[in-house]
């Protein structure tokens, strides 16, 4: 049966949120009449104030040239096309042209061109294609954010058996750090809704359905790969909690050796199914860049040509010219671009010059250090049999709620790995949206530290015991005062209150809402940030 539903009052709130926050956002980096927004948001002169930098970064011409409607959309969205939106913009225009364009995976780039060529395609006579691929990223960005949120708030039901907890988690959600790339042309906010609902259809036990939605997410970022572990931990846990299971119970179970089988078959044929759309993908690349030669001059317009050699871009292959990850054993294009264009690699980025993003850095590492930690102290034997124990708690019918309950601990180890791969091996920066995206622990640790030091939750409705378990009728939301009228937002009641909560509040939210701001300010006007 269902936890939630969406007639559930939380998650109506939820999504109420959600789309508030996505209308600030987009009218906060828009370049509308500064007179006009001078006296009702002052904020959105971001890109009019503030002029854009001269970033060395992709940013190809304009082909063709725009019309007035095109610069009408340009200037109201243009600061949601900086950075590496110019490269999901591109691909969906032109395809794979350059070599560095196969760092970027093809689902959202395929998602952009559908709509603009399908719902925005009456408008193709006013706006040229990358207009209605930018107006098709805000669109997506926009449903994907609200829907993520969404499976955010049910996975939350779920694991921390705790409504509440859920429902403040979801609501942070919605005013992520990494909020900016969860509104520009990046493929955020759709692998955050698929990670997202995978995980719930995980838990609730639909197996191939969870295994479809992160086929798909794997199709969009390449830490998709990373949440076959989710896969691969709850057969373990299944099959050692079936053995637990006492004599009788193991009397009527199959032959061992037939329970390892089939566990062993459905783990590899799920695996199989995630590391699917990264395999043909580089099969792709190779077909384009390693195939035959083909000549491309009349097919390339004559700018993009001089863009490749003015910056150095390898093209599709020609005049039978192949770049050297195509000798190699195994041609991976993505291992490959991620070392020759962004150096990219285990402790390249420890250096003196980079000890400003490690800066920007060193909020979202502390927070996901913090929670991995906090966990672990409350929990040392649970971690040292990695959860592959039967509680007594488990046994009597009443697991424990809340952050630090037995469910959660696949996805600290989840979200601890992606850390410290992060942290060590990536450009350190990106940590902010790597996690904000991929992980529920960033929300579900700051809702638990929230709740658990902040005496203005604690009224009622909000215990501050997040250890104790929400009651089952209140979880499903047939009785209990929350369940019968608009629940009060919390995030808004901490704001509001801003001068009487902790330090620690002020700390959480601090961090939430500043790098919200300043994404917004920093990224729109092409200024390096997370």
């Amino acid at each position: 049966m269902e936890l939630v539903s969406w007639q559930d009052p939380h998650l109506q709130e939820v999504v109420w949120f959600a789309v508030c926050c996505r209308a600030l956002t987009l009218l906060l980096q828009a370049n509308f009449n500064p007179l006009f927004l001078f006296f009702i948001f002052p904020q959105a002169l971001f890109n009019l104030l503030i002029p854009d930098h001269a970033a060395d970064a992709f940013s190809p011409p304009r082909l063709p040239e725009p019309g007035l409607w095109d610069l009408l959309v340009e200037w109201l969205l243009g600061g949601l096309s900086r950075w590496d939106a110019e490269h999901f913009l591109f691909i969906a225009e032109r395809g794979y042209l350059y070599e560095h364009n196969c760092a970027f995976f093809p689902l959202y780039p395929l998602a952009l061109r559908v709509l603009a060529e399908g719902a925005l395609w009456p408008l193709q006579r006013l706006l040229r294609l990358r207009s209605r691929l930018l107006l098709s990223a805000v669109l997506l960005n926009s449903l994907f954010s609200l829907l993520a949120a969404a499976a955010l708030y049910k996975l939350g039901c779920l694991v921390l058996r705790c409504r509440r907890m859920a429902f403040l988690a979801a609501l942070l959600f919605s005013l992520t750090p990494a909020n900016v790339f969860m509104a520009a042309a990046y493929s955020e906010s759709m692998f955050a809704f698929l990670a997202f609902s995978a995980m719930w259809q995980l838990e609730k036990g639909q197996s191939w359905l969870s295994g479809l939605l992160f086929s798909l997410a794997s199709g969009a970022r390449a830490n998709g790969l990373i949440n076959a572990g989710f896969f691969l931990y709850s057969h373990s846990k299944c099959f050692a909690l079936q053995l637990q299971g006492g004599s009788g119970s193991v009397r009527r179970l199959l032959p061992l050796w037939k329970q390892i089988l089939s566990l062993a078959s459905s783990a590899v044929l799920m695996c199989a199914g995630i590391f699917l759309p990264f395999a043909l993908f580089q099969y792709y690349a190779y077909m384009r860049f390693c195939g035959a030669a083909i000549s491309l001059e009349p097919a390339v317009p004559k700018p993009l040509l001089q863009l490749a050699l003015d910056k150095g871009y390898r093209l599709v292959a020609t005049n039978g010219s192949k770049p050297p990850w195509c000798s190699q054993r195994f041609p991976v294009v993505y291992s490959y671009i991620q070392d020759a264009y962004w150096n990219v690699g285990f402790l390249r980025y420890f250096e003196l010059r980079q000890i400003p993003n490690f800066l920007l850095a060193l909020p979202v590492t502390l927070l996901g250090s913090w929670a991995a930690w906090t966990y672990i102290i409350a929990n040392p034997r649970h971690c040292l049999t990695l959860g592959l124990e039967r509680r007594k708690s488990e046994e009597e019918g009443k697991p424990r709620a809340g952050f630090c309950c037995p469910a959660v601990f696949v996805y600290v180890v989840h979200a601890t790995v992606l850390l410290a791969f992060g942290f060590f091996c990536m450009h350190v920066q990106v940590l902010t949206r790597f996690l904000g995206s991929s992980s529920p622990i960033l929300y579900w640790f700051s809702a638990h530290l929230l709740q658990e030091h902040e005496p203005l939750l604690w009224s009622e409705g909000t215990d501050h015991q997040t250890a104790v378990p929400c009651s089952e009728k209140s979880l499903r939301g047939q009785s209990g005062s929350c369940g019968k009228r608009t629940p009060e937002n919390p995030v808004v009641r901490l704001l509001l209150s801003c001068r009487f909560i902790t330090s620690l509040g002020k700390c959480i939210l601090g961090f939430f809402l500043s790098f919200w701001l300043l994404g917004l300010i920093l990224h729109c006007n092409f200024l390096p940030w997370t």
